[in-house]
């Protein structure tokens, strides 16, 4: 999947990126400001979230439950990440096979660490209101 979209439609890309990832780890990439954050919270609220999705920079990663209070996702920034022992520290591999949603911002930091199939987004800043998005399932 490739296109350009408008931000009012970030709920409708979401839910494709929900029907057709190969893999429940997901890493995105993009400029700062592309909108990684946000696809990514759409995405949760769209599985049925009920945490309000927000950026892990400064503690890598997010946890997102279910209505249940189960685990439903793990959202990991590495933007501020100086070296891949600050990653492995954090048991970065018993996320990766935990059976939940994995999303991974600035990816290109850990890669060395992705043994498992992944689905990869790429964003790019069009304008203001507009992304353009690139999906490449595993």
């Amino acid at each position: 999947m490739k296109e350009r979209f408008e931000l009012q439609r970030l709920e409708e890309i979401a839910n494709t990126v929900i029907h057709t990832a190969s893999s429940k780890i997901i890493c995105l990439y993009g400029p700062m400001g592309a909108g990684k954050t946000t696809l990514v919270k759409a995405i949760i609220k769209s599985l049925g979230g009920i945490d309000r999705g927000n950026s892990p920079t400064f503690s890598l990663v997010n946890e997102y439950h279910d209505a249940n209070g189960q685990v439903l996702a793990y959202h990991f920034d590495f933007y501020r990440i100086d070296h891949i022992d600050e990653v492995l520290d954090l048991g970065f591999e018993d996320y990766l096979y935990s059976g939940a949603w994995v999303f991974i911002e600035w990816p290109e930091k850990v890669e060395e660490l992705l043994d498992v199939g992944f689905d990869r987004i790429h964003l790019q800043i069009i304008d203001e209101n507009t992304r353009a998005i690139e999906f490449f399932p595993s």
